[in-house]
């Protein structure tokens, strides 16, 4: 059951696939098991990290089911259902939730670029009509819109399960202009692992990482350091890390960091075209980030 305020390493999966396409069933258990022994407070099935963009509602919810069933209560699963279609959105939540997830991560409309009011009336639909906990994200760098922190606090304001904001938008001013004005039962996580810990310096709560997916022990405990204010262990964490989170991005997220699981033996460096495997020279140096910091 997911504990509120959300806090802490929670971590956007990657889904794991074979050569042909298919869902790994069996890496995925490997994977989630993985991020419990690692000690993450939660875990993302079907986030951008997840490659829900290529993934059809059948195979999401193949996903998200198989997520909830084999954690089995031993960590809290909040599943993507964000979409820029509202309908779709609504219908995917409300399977989300009879699948048994503890909440959901919604992203904010992409491509179709609406306005702000456009914002707070897709997400407040979709409040109104699932009783789940919910969690936005604003990523703008994927949806070509910046979803502000005016509209950001009245969806928290008007919507007690609306819980809280995964901001992805790498401005700190707008992240700080939320944490100032949040409601109580409003938390704020950083969508950027290199951001992280100044997010959690100026009042936030944790992270939504891509990181943890292969470093779950490692980056918890820098999390857990920052928010119980031991900074000096948190600095040194986060810096030991720091090569590793800029080179999650040499390439289009997830490329790398399923090209590092599955130099770990997690899973197969298989993607959904478009995506494509890593250039041999950005795997080595992933290789060698990866030995620095004691990874492998």
């Amino acid at each position: 059951m997911l504990k509120l305020p959300v806090h802490g390493t929670i971590t956007a999966l990657v889904t794991p696939m074979n050569h042909d396409g298919s869902i790994d069933i069996a890496s995925l258990k490997k994977l989630i098991d993985m991020q419990i022994e690692g000690g993450v407070d939660a875990i993302v099935p079907c986030g951008s990290t997840g490659e829900s963009a290529t993934m059809n509602i059948d195979e999401k919810c193949l996903v998200i089911q198989t997520t909830v069933e084999y954690a089995a209560g031993r960590v809290p699963v909040i599943a993507g259902t964000g979409s820029n279609d509202t309908a779709a959105a609504i219908s995917l939540t409300k399977k989300a939730k009879e699948l048994g997830a503890d909440a959901v991560l919604l992203v904010s409309p992409f491509y179709n670029k609406p306005t702000q009011r456009g914002m707070i009336a897709h997400f407040s639909a979709i409040a109104d009509a699932c009783d789940i906990p919910q969690i936005l994200y604003n990523v703008p760098g994927r949806t070509a819109s910046n979803m502000h922190a005016e509209t950001q606090l009245a969806l928290a304001e008007s919507h007690d399960h609306i819980i809280a904001t995964k901001e992805a938008s790498a401005d700190l001013e707008q992240i700080m202009e939320i944490i100032k004005h949040r409601p109580e039962h409003f938390s704020v996580l950083a969508g950027d692992d290199s951001l992280a810990l100044p997010i959690i310096a100026s009042g936030g709560h944790g992270v939504i990482s891509v990181l943890s997916n292969y470093a779950p022990k490692q980056f918890g405990n820098c999390i857990k350091a920052a928010l119980e204010g031991r900074w000096d262990e948190a600095r040194t964490a986060h810096y030991a890390l720091f090569e590793l989170m800029k080179l999650n991005f040499i390439e289009t997220n997830p490329i790398p960091v399923k090209g590092i699981l599955s130099m770990m033996g997690i899973c197969q460096e298989a993607y959904r075209l478009p995506m494509q495997p890593l250039l041999p020279e950005n795997k080595e140096r992933l290789r060698l980030a990866l030995q620095k910091a004691g990874l492998v």
